[in-house]
């Protein structure tokens, strides 16, 4: 599923995974180097398709990967496949797309809401946030039917905004 790194204690690659972690919400390493995997296969799929030049099982991969919402140019190619990077792969986790469509505030608000039920893909109820997203599923993500956060947003959207109370001045001179 996944490999270690070679180096681990390296401090480059220490901050970098620091860094990712906290810009995708992820919980621990693993989830990046299992995102790095999944890379992996697909470059190793695209170099042996290239030395090959097995035009049919190009286009399936590649389209394979419009669909993952991966590649995105109008005529993508083999290069295009060894050129994704890391970040493709996590901006296509349903976390990730949680907190872009604006149905939680932080990506690990996403990843509570995802784990606890209130998440739905296609009316269906996804307690993965790791699972990639399609790009035909993307615009069919909501809160669950019966998800209490969403009766909660509901109620708060349906309430008016109170207004602010009113702040007086202090009346007379202040010394400053």
């Amino acid at each position: 599923m996944y490999q270690t790194p070679l180096r681990p204690w390296d401090k480059k690659n220490i901050e970098e995974d620091k860094k990712t972690k906290l810009n995708y919400g992820l919980r621990r390493k693993k989830e990046i180097w299992k995102a790095k995997a999944i890379l992996r296969n697909y470059r190793e799929i695209a170099r042996l398709l290239a030395a090959q030049r097995d035009k049919e099982k190009e286009a399936i991969l590649i389209n394979k990967l419009k669909k993952l919402g991966l590649l995105y140019q109008t005529t993508p190619t083999l290069d295009d496949v060894l050129a994704l990077s890391i970040e493709n792969i996590l901006d296509r986790r349903l976390q990730t797309i949680v907190v872009k469509k604006g149905l939680a505030k932080t990506p690990k608000q996403a990843r509570q809401f995802i784990v606890h039920g209130h998440i739905a893909m296609d009316g269906k109820k996804v307690k993965w946030p790791s699972t990639i997203v399609p790009v035909e599923q993307e615009d069919k993500i909501s809160f669950y039917a019966r998800s209490a956060v969403k009766v909660n947003a509901l109620k708060k959207l349906e309430e008016k905004p109170k207004e602010a109370p009113k702040v007086e001045e202090p009346k007379g001179e202040v010394n400053g």
